[in-house]
């Protein structure tokens, strides 16, 4: 098992920055691909960026120049730096993980909340 611990969220006005952090325990040497998901009030949940563990990344067409996803292996962290927020940025935020160990099983966090202010 894995679990997922998301941190950094808030509120922030409109051109401003957050960073967010997802901490990883348990089997975290059979963690594959790691990533951020928001869902929005009354939305489904959508991806937002994901990392590999070679670290190839992939973004939505969204966030692409504004947010930048990276991972610390060592520690078994993923980061989301974003910037530029604006208020359709808003949305609970979610870190999840594909584990080679339970395929087609992927984990996610609690979340964290994200408001941007107009």
């Amino acid at each position: 098992q894995v679990r997922l611990v998301e941190s950094g969220g808030g509120l922030v006005q409109a051109g401003g920055s957050l960073r967010l952090s997802c901490a990883a325990s348990g089997s975290t040497f059979n963690i594959l691909a790691m990533g951020w998901y928001r869902q929005a009030p009354g939305k489904q949940r959508e991806l937002v960026a994901t990392i590999t563990g070679g670290r190839i990344t992939n973004y939505a067409d969204s966030v692409k120049g504004r947010f930048t996803i990276s991972r610390d292996n060592a520690e078994n962290t993923v980061y989301l730096q974003m910037n530029s927020l604006k208020p359709e940025d808003t949305a609970v935020y979610f870190c999840n993980a594909q584990v080679s160990r339970y395929p087609g099983t992927p984990f996610w966090g609690q979340g964290t909340q994200v408001t941007v202010a107009s």
